[in-house]
């Protein structure tokens, strides 16, 4: 199965981390992004669902549109779950593989019980041989890579 995750220059940075699971991309804004250092618990505050056509979107989302900024492809690849990932999340804990160009290795996606509105997890690398110690997250949004982007509107949620 595919993962994505797109570096989102909103009204603040973020990254928004998608998961194709049963028929579209489960999908969490993780404001510091991810991480390779498995001593970091990233909030991973959990979205709309996306159509599957989302994982390839770059672009500009113009002023007036919800998540209008530009929006890139951080990093992507496949991914493997442990179990069935949507009776997994149901349950509060998802373990995953990412084999991706940036992220590899083990990682979860754990919900925070008892907290806010029920959409706030974790996201933590496993400590693992591809866990970094001293990783630090790279923005990909150059001024000349943000000249190539075009103004377009995405696909629109599955849900």
């Amino acid at each position: 199965m595919k993962f994505v995750i797109h570096e989102h220059h909103a009204t603040r940075l973020h990254y928004d981390f998608r998961l194709e699971i049963g028929g579209v991309l489960k999908s969490w804004a993780i404001p510091k992004g991810p991480s390779m250092n498995s001593a970091d618990k990233r909030l991973a505050v959990m979205v709309e669902d996306h159509l599957l056509e989302y994982g390839d979107f770059e672009g500009i989302i113009p002023e007036g549109l919800y998540g209008a900024g530009s929006v890139l492809i951080w990093d992507t690849g496949e991914f493997e779950s442990e179990g069935d990932p949507e009776v997994a999340l149901r349950q509060g804990k998802l373990r995953f593989t990412l084999n991706g160009k940036k992220l590899k290795g083990g990682f979860s996606l754990v919900l925070m019980r008892g907290r806010g509105t029920g959409k706030e997890w974790l996201l933590i690398k496993t400590q693992d041989p591809f866990a970094q110690r001293d990783w630090a997250i790279k923005e990909e949004l150059t001024p000349a890579r943000k000249k190539k982007l075009v103004e377009k509107i995405p696909p629109c949620e599955a849900s």
